[in-house]
């Protein structure tokens, strides 16, 4: 993040990084389920991690490129961002993210998959652990390569991107792999579809403060890597 940039860019390059990844990535939902499987799970996920790679590259310099509510309240939470600034960041966040899916609706107004809503294909104790630990790893990697000195920081964008296609590899099936309560909510809202919203605002909120504090942890107070 640009500290000196004024945090209304700042705000803006966060909504519009949250924006295309409703867009991109809720689109290639659509794309999928309506032409009979053409990208595949294993392409849904590639267009999830290569639209962050890409917005990360794009709003890093400015933003930090946190483009998730929960990410910014991890940092928060662990006192790497301030938070008057966190708020702001939040807002443009959900609404970058709910007018991708309102562009995804006026383009499919018949809501093929519910626009990329996500619904857990399991109970919902189970969808919850799973948003949780998915969320825990991102934000492993994120605070890692985002705070420590000794992380390699021209390949923050890829290590991110990466846990963000990992994750929806094995957690798409599941649960849609949100790992984002922005991500969640603009589809939920174009699509008007609920089932289950609140454990896309617990498991993500949670999995990120509990990586963020897991790498402080492990990291030590008094390491070369600490700022």
């Amino acid at each position: 993040m640009n500290s000196g940039v004024p945090l209304a860019r700042r705000a803006a390059a966060e909504g519009l990084a949250a924006f295309a990844l409703v867009f991109a990535g809720c689109g290639a939902v659509v794309a999928n389920a309506e032409y009979n499987g053409a990208l595949g799970a294993v392409g849904v996920s590639l267009v999830f991690g290569l639209v962050i790679m890409a917005m990360i590259y794009a709003t890093g310099h400015i933003s930090g490129a946190h483009i998730n509510p929960a990410v910014t309240l991890a940092f928060t939470l662990t006192r790497h961002f301030p938070p008057r600034d966190a708020v702001a960041y939040v807002v443009a966040q959900v609404i970058g993210a709910i007018l991708g899916a309102l562009v995804l609706l006026a383009v499919w107004p018949d809501q093929p998959a519910e626009l990329g809503a996500t619904v857990p294909s399991v109970g919902v104790g189970s969808a919850l652990v799973y948003e949780l630990i998915l969320t825990a790893i991102l934000m492993f990697v994120i605070i890692a390569v985002a705070t420590d000195t000794r992380a390699v920081g021209a390949a923050a964008a890829i290590a991110i991107g990466g846990a963000v296609g990992l994750d929806a590899l094995f957690g798409g099936p599941v649960t849609g792999a949100s790992m984002n309560p922005a991500r969640s909510l603009g589809p939920a809202l174009a699509a008007w579809e609920w089932q289950d919203f609140w454990l896309y605002l617990a498991g993500p909120f949670a999995g990120a403060a509990l990586g963020a504090f897991a790498y402080q942890a492990i990291r030590g107070e008094g390491d070369p890597g600490t700022p």
